[in-house]
């Protein structure tokens, strides 16, 4: 199994994250929705879900992160990481996103099978950042500040590590205004 990562910054009503994506590719091959809801499960990524693929406009969630796996078919998402990104996902593979980043489905196949989750199973909510007035998107960005790391990677099972050893906001900031001064 391959693992990209993607960072982010805020833009705009949209805060991102100080965690990387993660985009775990074959991670399940062949797919399958049964053994894709079983693999988070039993990982702790629970509050499960499939659909034929996600909404089709930018959108994140400020309450909790999310772990996407295509079980059937194939879809592209528009990332609001790396700057922008747009990738294609295939069956067997799991997107870890962290709260705060945007994401849409662009494309897809029309078997296209999608299965959800959240760790220790938490309420979602739908965020639009052009939707979002200063206050709100403040509020948003409290609240996924306050969010607690998973304890397991939903694939792997294991700490999750890339976040662990993220930058503090501060630090990324202060990093950020170093860059600029150089």
């Amino acid at each position: 199994m391959d693992t990209e990562r993607h960072t982010s910054r805020p833009a705009g009503h949209v805060p991102n994250s100080r965690f990387p994506l993660l985009i775990h590719r074959g991670a399940l091959p062949g797919g399958g929705a049964v053994e894709m809801r079983a693999l988070f499960r039993g990982n702790g990524w629970t509050n499960n879900w499939d659909y034929p693929g996600i909404y089709d406009y930018a959108h994140y969630h400020s309450t909790t992160h999310e772990c996407l796996g295509v079980a059937t078919g194939w879809m592209e998402l528009e990332l609001s990481v790396s700057g922008g990104v747009r990738v294609r996902l295939e069956a067997g593979d799991v997107v870890v996103m962290p709260a705060g980043v945007s994401h849409e489905m662009t494309g897809n196949s029309e078997d296209v099978l999608v299965v959800g989750g959240y760790p220790d199973g938490r309420d979602w909510d739908n965020m639009r950042g052009e939707r979002l007035d200063d206050l709100a998107a403040r509020e948003a960005a409290k609240r996924i500040m306050m969010l607690p790391i998973p304890a397991k990677d939903p694939v792997t099972g294991a700490a999750m590590d890339d976040w662990l050893d993220a930058p503090s906001s501060v630090e990324a900031d202060l990093n950020d205004f170093r860059d600029g001064l150089g």
